[in-house]
C-alpha cells in the first residue's frame, strides 16, 4: 500500500557517499524537525531524470527555500557511487541532496515500486514528489508511468 498524506515517513537507513566516504543516513535524521521535499526518479541518468526533473529542483532551489523548505532530496533506486556522480554532473553541489536508495528499501516501504523490468532496469521508484513536515507526509504526487506532469519542481512550488 503506497504512503498517503498524514502518514509518517517510513524509519530506514541507507548508504551516502559523502565527501569522508560511505556513510550511513537514516530517514529519522533527514525529516526530524524539518521542511523536506523528497522527490523520486526511476534512474539517474535517464533522460526525463537528467534534462528536466533533478535540473528544475536545481534551478528552483531558492524559491523552494523562500517557501520554507529546509532541504530538497531526489532519491533513485540507484547506487551510491551513481547517486553522487549523476549530482557532480548536473551541479547539484548543496542545493539538492542525492540519496541513493541503493536496494529499494525506502521504495518499498514508500509502496512506490516501479517494475522496469522490461526495460531492463529492474525495480525502480515510480516518479513522485513529496513533502513532509517533521516526517509526516503533508503532499503527495505520483507521475502516472511515462508522464511528467506532477512531479516537476514547478508542480511542487506551486502546492506549496
Amino acid at each position: 500500500m503506497a504512503i498517503k498524506v498524514g502518514d509518517s515517513i517510513p524509519s530506514v537507513t541507507l548508504k551516502h557517499l559523502t565527501r569522508d566516504g560511505m556513510q550511513e543516513i537514516s530517514t529519522d535524521s533527514l525529516f526530524k524537525g524539518k521542511k523536506v521535499v523528497l522527490f523520486a526518479v526511476p534512474g539517474a541518468f535517464t533522460p526525463v531524470c537528467s534534462a528536466k526533473h533533478l535540473p528544475g529542483f536545481i534551478q528552483q532551489a531558492d524559491a523552494f527555500a523562500a517557501k520554507g523548505i529546509d532541504q530538497i532530496i531526489c532519491m533513485a533506486v540507484n547506487d551510491p557511487f551513481v547517486m553522487k556522480a549523476w549530482g557532480e554532473n548536473q551541479n547539484a553541489g548543496d542545493k539538492v541532496l542525492m540519496l541513493p536508495d541503493g536496494n529499494g528499501a525506502l521504495t518499498r516501504e514508500l509502496g512506490l515500486e516501479l517494475d522496469a523490468r522490461g526495460n531492463g532496469l529492474g525495480i525502480r521508484s515510480q516518479r513522485f514528489a513529496l513533502v513532509a513536515q517533521d516526517g509526516v507526509v503533508t503532499a503527495l504526487a505520483v507521475d502516472a508511468p511515462g508522464t511528467f506532469d506532477l512531479t516537476s519542481a514547478e508542480a511542487v512550488l506551486s502546492a506549496l
